[in-house]
Formats: structure tokens, sequence, C-alpha cells
């Protein structure tokens, strides 16, 4: 019995090194993007070769002069403030004048008050208070399409906009300029206002619209400098 035991020791001693001998690196299962220890036949893993919704993008088209960018307009921009002033102001003042000089010649004199030293008395009490509160909100939201006017040395693009609608007595016109990078640009050929740099966007409506709400010369003078 107890060789029997033994001979099943060494059997299964051997058979486990003939395994280990013949199998080599064993290699675990491993779902990382990024891990570099692979099997000499395996590939890394990846969307293109391991999803089934993956569609490759178009590779992007070169840019030159004149060439036409859809730039998408969305600014918004909020400000609140809330300010409170309140001062406060008392004096009081209680003057008597006893001497007094007269010219005489070339000289100074003292000159004698006969009807009584001179006196003042009085009371000065102020108070101003202001309070502003101020919440503007602005949006601005189009888009327009604009032209390559110039290619930087950086390789930079300087675009540049116009557009006019006209609609009966009614018109708007729309410009555009600014500087935008290569790589910003969309593959639809659009590019974000928030990525463009030193942009300038200028927009103005004429007709019965705008007269209905615009101010008047004098009332743009009274705005400005405060009379009332």
């Amino acid at each position: 019995m107890v060789r029997r035991n033994t001979l099943r020791a060494v059997t299964g001693g051997l058979v486990a090194m003939v395994v280990l001998v013949s199998a080599g690196r064993a290699v675990a299962q491993n779902s990382s993007l990024f891990y570099e220890d692979l099997p000499n036949n395996a590939h890394p893993l990846t969307l293109k070769n391991s999803s089934w919704m993956y569609q490759e993008q178009d590779p992007a088209k070169p840019l030159k002069l004149n060439d036409l960018i859809t730039v998408v307009v969305d600014i918004k921009s909020q400000v609140v403030s809330d300010a409170m002033v309140q001062r406060r102001k008392q004096a009081q003042l209680n003057a008597e004048l006893a001497n007094w000089v007269k010219l005489q010649g070339l000289s100074l004199r003292p000159d004698n008050m006969n009807e009584g030293d001179l006196h003042v008395n009085g009371t000065l009490q102020g108070q101003f208070r202001a309070q502003s509160d101020m919440d503007t909100r602005d949006s601005m939201m189009f888009r327009i399409a604009a032209r390559i006017v110039d290619i930087r040395p950086n390789g930079h693009l300087v675009l540049e906009a116009h557009r006019t609608v006209k609609n009966n007595d009614e018109q708007w016109d729309q410009a555009l300029t600014g500087i935008v990078r290569p790589e910003d640009v969309l593959p639809n050929n659009t590019v974000l206002s928030e990525n463009i740099a030193e942009l300038s966007i200028f927009k103005k409506e004429q007709g019965h619209v705008r007269d209905g709400y615009r101010r008047g010369w004098l009332y743009k003078l009274i705005d400005q400098y405060g009379l009332f």
C-alpha cells in the first residue's frame, strides 16, 4: 500500500513538471487598452477591432485661402451686482472773533470791537444713502459662413464673415472676424465661437422694429450724464 502511494506521488510530480515545461509562460486575461506584454499573435484591444458600432472619421481636409468655414456663434453672459452705500455726516461750529486788526499807514494796529465780539454758532447734519441692484443677461445665437482671408506663419486661420438680410423695410447686418487654430475646425467644417481668439462680432438692425425701441439723442445724453 505504501509503495502504491509513493508511486502515485512520483508519477504526479513528473506529470506536473512536464506540464510546466511544455506550457512555458502563462498569459492571463487582460482587458486593458494600455497593456504591453502581449503574445506574438495578439493585437491591442481598441474600439476599431472590438466595437460593432465603430465608424472611422473622415480625415481632415487641408484648409486653404478663401475656403469657407461655418461659425456657430453661441454667446451667453450673466452679470449680477448688488451694492449699498450709507453715509452720515454731522458737524458743529462754535466760533468767536475776539480780536481784529486795522491797517494804519504801512503798519497793522489792533482794532477794538466796540459793538461786541463777532460770534458764529451753527450745526450741519447730512445723510446719504444709495442702493442699487443690477441683473443682466445677454444671449446671442446664430450661424454664419466665414471665409479664410489669411493663414499666419504658425498655421492659425484668420476668418472674416459678412451677411446682410433685408425683408421689406427691415434689414439685419452681421459681421464677424477672429483667429482660430486648424485643429479646432470640426470634421463637418464648423467651428465654435468659443474657440475663436480676438473674436469681434458686429450686429445691427434697421427698420420699423428698431425704430420702435431705440433711444433718441436726448435720452442718450440724459442716461450718459445723469442729468436727472
